[in-house]
Order: structure tokens, then C-alpha cells, then sequence
């Protein structure tokens, strides 16, 4: 039963997304609102100076700027390039590690991102939860 439900999580999660995004960029904000990037329809990361930073391909492998892979997502998991899970998300947005500890939480709701602590490190209103999390928790585009 719990598949089946995480399995209709990743589908709505996936649907919400591609509807929210492919119109235009979604911004990506601090804890203080203000943009520090922003994300295109087509998963293309850019930073606050609009310089693209990595990308989402279709197939969940994620590259940074120079179009090296450096993690796959995989329904609502992320894994390195070896293969190793490293984190996944619950379906109520809660990040954790690949070791089960909790990393933050990711409002469906409004997009607030915060860390285990409960603290605001930002915002990502219409993003995809796992790209979300990528970008702040697992800092796959900090990587070059």
C-alpha cells in the first residue's frame, strides 16, 4: 500500500511540476526572499546573474555547467554518480540523507525550504521537490 501511495505522490509531484514550470523560470529565493537563481521549464539551473549553473535532463540525470553528470533522480531518490543513494524525500517533503537522517523539510504547499532545524534557507514555489532538493540540500550545482 505504501508503494502504491508513493507511487501516486511521484506522478502528482510530476504532474504539478511540469505544469508549474513550463511556462516560464521558477525563482529560486533565499531565506531573506531575495532571488538567488531560478529554474527553466526545460530544468535548466541558473544563478542570481542568469549564468547556467547545471541541468535536470528528462531521464532524471543531473549535470552540472559543464554538462558533467553529477547524480540521477530516480522517484524521489537521489543518487551519486556511483550509484549510491544519498537522500531521498518523503512523501510530506521531508529530505533525508542516505543514512535516514533528516536533512529538512520542503513545504508542498508554498515552497518553503528549511533545514532540520526548522530554519528558512529559502524559497522554491512551483518547483519540482526533487529539484529542490538538488539544489539545496544536496548542492549538486555548488560542484564544478
Amino acid at each position: 500500500m505504501k508503494r502504491i501511495r508513493l507511487y501516486v505522490m511521484v506522478a502528482m509531484l510530476a504532474i504539478v511540476g511540469m505544469m508549474s514550470t513550463q511556462a516560464s523560470a521558477q525563482v529560486l529565493r533565499d531565506a531573506d526572499f531575495n532571488s538567488i537563481g531560478r529554474i527553466n521549464g526545460n530544468g535548466v539551473v541558473r544563478d542570481g546573474t542568469m549564468h547556467s549553473i547545471g541541468s535536470f535532463d528528462a531521464d532524471g540525470t543531473v549535470r552540472n555547467a559543464d554538462g558533467k553528470a553529477v547524480g540521477v533522480i530516480k522517484e524521489l531518490e537521489i543518487f551519486d554518480t556511483e550509484g549510491t543513494r544519498i537522500g531521498y524525500i518523503n512523501t510530506d517533503g521531508t529530505v533525508r540523507d542516505g543514512e535516514s537522517k533528516v536533512l529538512g523539510n520542503i513545504s508542498i504547499n508554498d515552497g518553503k525550504v528549511t533545514d532540520a532545524e526548522k530554519n528558512t534557507i529559502g524559497f522554491a514555489r512551483g518547483v519540482r521537490v526533487d529539484w529542490i532538493a538538488c539544489y539545496y540540500f544536496f548542492h549538486f550545482f555548488d560542484k564544478q
